[in-house]
This record gives structure tokens, sequence and C-alpha cells, in this order.
């Protein structure tokens, strides 16, 4: 693999899987780009594929499989690298999927394994993200938690933490290549900074939200998102330090995954239904009007129509503006897999619909409550059944529709909430700052 001066070699890097995953690519093909490598065209074969694999359900693996059969189809004599959690999970598996020659079971390795192949200098950064005005910025890796559904920690063991120097040189290289919104994501967002002040005498603690105090005094108009955080993990210290920051989108992810305390305790959640509600309580007291979302696993082992009913009970407590909705996937190797009383299809597809029919009644209530206010939205695409509009979201992440065109992709526009309906927030339009 290593790379020719005659000619120079293409690359195609598929990624399935979480932000994390994104981000991770977007540093490989940078990598390869400073090596030589250019991306190859849509109908071209690529001399090098590589493929960031996502375990989280049986379905991730499945995809998996099925994008490296493709990619060894439709580019042949290509060399297949795959990395990422089904990767890490299963090896030898990947090993034996055609055009496969390199299989990566620790990202933490990829920087030794690139050189072995000619590919050297992996950056400490990324100064781009493809395609996209958003981009994501890893601040962490890996999870030491023990959630009996959850594979994860097993393929992204213990903690790191980036430097906040590279972190935030990250983030003024993607502002001034043109990214307005910087989502901070890692396996675990709310652990960042533990594994580099824990246990150590004379370092204060640098935690998440010192991160992004230190992140909000970039200027320029921008603004900074957070990805999942634990409910447990949002303590005083963050909420002022929330309420404080200029570039924050008041919007947060705590992820409930169940609504009752039973469950949690078979999860081995680190929380309470009524700990979590106070917790989201206490942030609505100190921000104007965020917009909380959520992960939600639906027929865990054991849930009965009872627990059911007190998770739909909490999400209305909680308001939800929008539930990641997932049913629950038996994954090898977790006590949960093992667990009896294994729900089956058809009621977990029933509760789906249940609560998705509660999602979408939530979520009206919520975009009701920016009628009448200002919203500035990022243009994320023209709508092709409305002419002469464009759609986007908002700081909280409320998808919005607004009188635009297509030069306004990419762009902030400055609007005021109208109407509210069914599937977003409709805005007039008043001015837009570039």
């Amino acid at each position: 693999m290593t790379v020719s001066t005659a000619a120079q070699k293409t690359c195609r890097l598929v990624t399935l899987g979480c932000k994390v995953n994104q981000y991770e690519t977007q540093l490989v093909l940078e990598t390869l780009e400073q090596n030589g490598f250019r991306e190859a065209a849509e109908d071209e074969p690529a001399d090098l594929c590589v493929v960031n694999t996502c375990t989280v359900t049986n379905n991730g693996d499945s995809r998996s499989r099925q994008v490296i059969r493709q990619l060894a189809r439709q580019n042949p004599g290509t060399r297949t690298l795959v990395m990422g959690c089904y990767a890490t999970r299963d090896p030898q598996a990947v090993s034996t999927l055609p055009s496969v020659f390199e299989v990566v079971t620790n990202k933490r390795e990829l920087p030794d394994i690139l050189a072995r192949h000619g590919i050297h200098d992996m950056p400490t950064g990324i100064s781009r993200f493809e395609g996209r005005k958003r981009a994501y910025v890893k601040v962490q890796d890996g999870c030491i938690l023990k959630c009996t559904y959850c594979i994860i920690p097993q393929v992204r063991p213990g903690l790191r933490s980036r430097s906040p120097d590279d972190i935030e040189d990250e983030v003024r290289r993607l502002i001034d290549n043109g990214h307005q919104e910087i989502i901070l994501t890692g396996i675990h967002v709310g652990h960042f900074g533990v594994d580099t002040t824990r246990g150590r005498s004379g370092l204060p603690p640098f935690r998440l939200w010192n991160l992004f105090r230190r992140l909000d005094k970039i200027p320029g108009n921008w603004r900074m998102r957070l990805s999942s955080i634990e409910a447990n993990e949002i303590d005083a210290d963050f909420i002022a330090a929330a309420a404080d920051c200029e570039h924050l989108c008041p919007q947060f992810h705590p992820a409930l995954q169940s609504g009752s305390n039973t469950v949690l305790q078979r999860m081995r959640r680190r929380y309470t239904v009524e700990r979590f509600l106070d917790t989201i309580e206490q942030m609505r007291s100190r921000l104007v009007n965020p917009a909380f979302t959520t992960d939600v696993i639906v027929g865990f082992p054991g849930e009965t129509d009872a627990e059911f009913e007190e998770t739909l009970d909490a999400c209305r407590q909680a308001r939800f503006m929008k539930i990641h909705i997932f049913p629950y996937s038996v994954r090898r190797g977790t006590p949960a897999a093992s667990f009896p009383d294994q729900i089956h299809g058809t009621v977990r597809e029933s509760r789906m619909q249940i609560l998705e029919r509660l999602e979408r009644e939530l979520a009206r209530e919520y975009y009701a409550t920016l009628v009448g206010t200002d919203v500035d939205v990022m243009v994320e695409g023209t709508l092709e059944h409305r002419p002469g509009w464009v759609q986007g979201t908002d700081r909280r992440y409320v998808p919005v529709e607004i009188p635009g065109e297509p030069v306004d992709v990419g762009r902030m526009i400055r609007g005021r909430g109208v109407r509210a309906v069914n599937h977003c927030l409709e805005a007039e339009r008043e001015a837009m700052t570039k």
C-alpha cells in the first residue's frame, strides 16, 4: 500500500454508526490525503477502501459485513482496511471477508498500523468535515460503565481524554474553514477529563463544563452543541456554565433509556427516574426554554406492561423534544443477553409504535413554545416539494422550514416561528447573517 509517486492512489471511505466513528473516518481521510491519496470519484474504482464499522446492535454487525462485500464487488482489486467496534469485537469473522487485508482491533494502534503500510504522520486533529457545515469534534474515547445491555465498554475500554489545547486548536481550525456548528462528542462525553486529573495531586480538575467554558471564548458567529450526556453528570457547575456560555446551544441529550426504576436497576444504570427528572427541572430553572432529547430502549428483558407505562409517563413529565427509540437488541457477551423473559418482537414493535406517537405529540408541543420567538436556523437543504423554502435546525435542534433559496444552504438564517406542525416549526424570514 505504499504511495506511488507516478500516479495518485485513490481511496473510498465508508462509515457506519456514531458521531465518533464519523470523526475518526475524517481523521483517516485527512491522513491519507497528506500521504498522496485522493477520494475516488463515484464511478471510479478505489485502490484502498476503509470501512469504519459499528456493533451497537445486530443490524450494525450485518450492515458492516454487507458494506465490505459491496466494496469488494464494486472495486475490483481493492484492498480493504476495516476498523471500528465490530472489527474489534469479531476480528476473525471480519478477516475472512473479501478484499480485507487489515483489521484494526484497537484504534489507538491505527497510526502504527498505517505506518507499516507507508502511511505516516497522522494529524492530531481534523481541519474540515467533509460535505458539512456542522462538524463533530471527538473530545474523549472509552467507557468504564457496566450497563447490562451494552457491548461498547468491551470494544472501547478505559478512558482517554484529548488535550484541551488540541481540542481548542481543532475547533478554531474548523471555524476558520467555515464550520458554523461544532458538536462535542465522545463515547462517554461526561467523563471527559476524569482520566487526566483523577488521583493526581496538584492538578485542578478540568472537566467537560471547563472545556465548553474555554471554547466559548473563541469569537465568531458559530455555535457549540453537546452530544449525549449522563443526567447524573449534570451538576451545579455544569448548569452554571451552560447558562453562561454564549455559543453553547440550549439543547441537551441526557439518555433516559427507561422510565421505570426497576428496569433501570436491571440495566445497571446509575440514577433513578426521580433524580433524572429533577436534573431536567434544575436546568429549566436556569436556562431559557432548553430542549431535551433522549434515548429510550423498548422491550428490555422482563419489561412489563406496567414498566412500559412508567416509561411513557416519565417521557411526558420530561417533555422531551425528541426521543430516539431503540428496540432492545441482544448483544452476545453482555449480561442482559442471558436474562430471562426476553420480550417477543411483536410486543417490542407495538410498544415502539406507542412511544413514537407520544414522541410526535411531545415534539409538536415543544415546537409550539417557539412560535413568536426568534430562531437562528442553520440551513441544511432545499425542499423539493416546496419551492422557495429551505429546511434546517435552530439552536435547540428543532427542525425548521423557512423561506429561502439554494444559495442559503450552509448559512445561518434569522427567522421568527409562526406555526408548529407535526414535523417541524415553520418560520418567517427576518434577516440573515453570513
